[in-house]
């Protein structure tokens, strides 16, 4: 009998051993990782850069730079969590960035409608995705690798390759403009209303995500769609809902682009794409889906900032900083698929 306990014990202290506590404890808790190294970048080169890095300035440049990605960031993150990827993110912002653009400034729309339309054109192409992914059933990857194609036709034949100028935009529709307006906030350090938007929305789709019966929804179908759907779960709903909320905040990120640069390029935001999917899985999101959170992708963003903008005032090349990126994602996947391999 005293034998029989011993051998329970001693497999109960297996179960609950270090490596099952520290996957337990990431498991309920994806951003921990993210923010470690987040505050470990900013050390090491608040060490290597000096007092530059770490100056009022300086930080809120990175928080400007990465805020494109951020927006990029939480659209991806929704599909994500439903163990898809949208590859088409970035040509939909710039879509409908151009929509907003020759609208009102060439075609003479009034820059409310213009901006309406453009929101509703990322709107569709996130509808197109999820419909072609739900009802079609075809995979995430190839559907939006697909549309990415034909939106970046889509892109070409709208703008008919032409930046419209800042100059005419500022003229003619200044309100395209508005998400690039800045506040000093002291100590040289400056906050655009685009970073401000992207804490909004992050705000919101974290609400959304974390009290609401859709976001239980979406982790459940991301999670296990056939048992979601026992449970009674649209799953195709979620699915069309998710990739159309997903386009409507890459419209959102179009309008900030025009904010950022001042103008509509078709050439803008070129690797805000990858950029966005790299927030999202150095940001602790698993990549098989059900697992994840905006706040994980906004510390995500700020990585990919940190370890762009800290390099580059250290006097690092520009080919370390993208290995450093790279070699961040590589981890973060590899952790991923160890807390799922012990969690099995």
């Amino acid at each position: 009998m005293a034998s029989g306990e011993q051998e329970v014990a001693s497999f109960e202290d297996s179960r609950h051993g270090p490596l099952r506590q520290l996957q337990g404890f990431l498991h309920s808790y994806p951003t921990a990782i993210p923010f470690i190294v987040l505050i470990i970048g900013i050390l090491i080169f608040t060490v290597a850069a000096g007092t530059r890095f770490f100056a009022p300035f300086n930080l809120s440049l990175v928080l400007q730079q990465v805020t494109i990605i951020g927006v990029l960031g939480i659209a991806q993150t929704l599909v994500i969590l439903t163990a898809g990827i949208d590859l088409s993110v970035g040509a939909i912002m710039i879509l409908s960035s151009i929509v907003m653009g020759r609208l009102s400034v060439v075609a003479g729309v009034p820059v409310e409608i213009s901006f309406v339309l453009g929101l509703l054109t990322g709107l569709a192409c996130g509808l197109v995705n999820g419909l072609l992914v739900a009802l079609v059933r075809l995979p995430p990857f190839i559907v939006t690798l697909g549309t990415w194609s034909i939106y970046g036709a889509l892109i070409i034949l709208i703008s008919r390759s032409e930046t419209i100028r800042s100059q005419d935009i500022a003229a003619i529709a200044p309100m395209l403009q508005w998400m690039g307006a800045r506040v000093a906030l002291g100590g040289g350090a400056i906050l655009t209303a685009g970073s401000i938007v992207m804490i909004l929305i992050a705000c919101v789709v974290w609400y959304i995500l974390n009290r609401t019966a859709f976001g239980r929804h979406i982790y459940a179908t991301g999670d296990d769609p056939e048992s979601a759907r026992l449970a009674g779960i649209n799953t195709k709903a979620t699915l069309i809902g998710v990739y159309s909320l997903a386009g409507l905040i890459c419209a959102i990120a179009g309008w900030v682009v025009i904010g950022r640069i001042g103008a509509a390029s078709p050439l803008a935001g070129q690797n805000a794409n990858l950029d966005a999917i790299t927030a999202v899985v150095i940001g602790g999101t698993s990549l098989f889906g059900g697992r994840g959170s905006i706040i994980g992708t906004l510390i995500g963003a700020l990585i990919v900032g940190v370890f762009r903008n800290g390099p580059a005032l250290a006097g690092v090349d520009v080919l370390w900083q993208e290995f450093a990126v790279g070699g961040l994602i590589i981890v973060a996947v590899t952790i991923d698929q160890w807390i799922r391999k012990i969690s099995a």
